[in-house]
């Protein structure tokens, strides 16, 4: 299929599904964008454009939500089109069941919190891309710094290595870009790493990681715990890392970023009011195994904000060394 031609309006693949009552875009792909100032997402009037890498080739996506009608409608132009279209359903959260959830026996064993968090984002859904390498860089990026440090990196490196968007500036917006593939990741030398603040570790992750890609993009056909404990076997990336890239590329409804700076802390709060350690969210989160990162999520939406005691986190510059 051949790139979007210059002014070139029509779309080279689309599709129309049936939208969830009181569904929100931006609620569902909030974990796929690595902050606002993602380069590889962008807004627009009534839905959202996102750019990615996949087996065919570059697509640049635009997906909108017509409440009017119901629906929600992709076009996609570029070589992957047709892809992007196809992975389209599991990315919007389509896919993602919660009737196991919704049920009112399971519903009367969560908190009351949790409870109405639920009654008041009745369509939340799970995004699941398929895209390990897409979600294994930044995770590997964000590894003991802050997000603003992370993001940061994310951004310079997909404007100084990745691609424009197929359309940018004509049919997507411009400076809308497509993150490196693998084999990009891996030219990328060692002095523009720490350019982008990004220490020798993280880096050497990335690589030893990426050196296997073909392996990495296989475990999108396995099943989110033998994805994560695949990871797991690489050096350098551990259990928060691996349940980090499997929320995104499987909607795994379970997976918990054990060992997050702040998660602990929060989930404790919210359900008891104290703030606790990991295990003690494991603790807490144990009888709803199987649904432990919908109970998170939900807890991130219900409004309740955690007490903030001590220094922040400190922001590591790894530039100097």
């Amino acid at each position: 299929m051949a790139p979007a031609a210059a002014g070139r309006t029509v779309p080279d693949a689309e599709g129309e599904w049936p939208a969830p009552a009181h569904y929100s875009l931006a609620r569902t792909w909030f974990p796929l964008q690595r902050g606002d100032g993602d380069p590889c997402f962008a807004q627009h009037p009534g839905g959202m454009w996102a750019a990615f890498g996949t087996p065919d080739g570059a697509a640049s996506l635009l997906v909108t939500h017509e409440p009017a009608r119901a629906v929600l409608r992709a076009r996609s132009w570029g070589e992957g089109a047709a892809s992007a279209v196809a992975s389209a359903p599991a990315m919007l959260g389509l896919d993602d069941d919660w009737s196991a959830f919704d049920d009112e026996a399971f519903l009367g064993t969560l908190p009351r919190l949790v409870r109405e968090t639920r009654r008041r984002n009745p369509a939340l859904r799970l995004p699941a891309t398929g895209r390990v390498v897409e979600a294994l860089v930044p995770s590997i990026l964000e590894q003991k710094v802050t997000v603003l440090e992370a993001r940061r990196a994310y951004r310079y490196l997909v404007r100084r290595h990745g691609t424009p968007a197929p359309g940018a500036g004509r049919v997507a917006p411009a400076g809308l870009m497509v993150a490196p593939d693998a084999a990009a990741w891996l030219r990328v030398p060692s002095w523009e790493w720490h350019r982008a603040g990004v220490g020798p570790q993280r880096s050497a992750t990335v690589m030893r990681a990426l050196r296997s890609a073909s392996g990495l993009e296989r475990l999108a056909a396995h099943t989110a715990p033998e994805a994560a404990a695949a990871l797991q076997c690489i050096p350098g990336i551990g259990v928060w890392t691996a349940a980090e890239v499997t929320q995104r590329t499987h909607a795994d409804p379970d997976s918990i970023s054990v060992g997050d700076y702040h998660l602990a802390k929060f989930v404790g709060y919210a359900l008891t009011g104290e703030r606790t350690d990991d295990a003690g969210m494991l603790r807490l989160l144990e009888p709803w195994r199987g649904h432990r990162q919908r109970v998170v999520r939900l807890l991130g939406l219900s409004g309740v904000r955690a007490p903030r005691y001590g220094a922040k986190m400190t922001v590591q510059d790894h530039r100097g060394h």
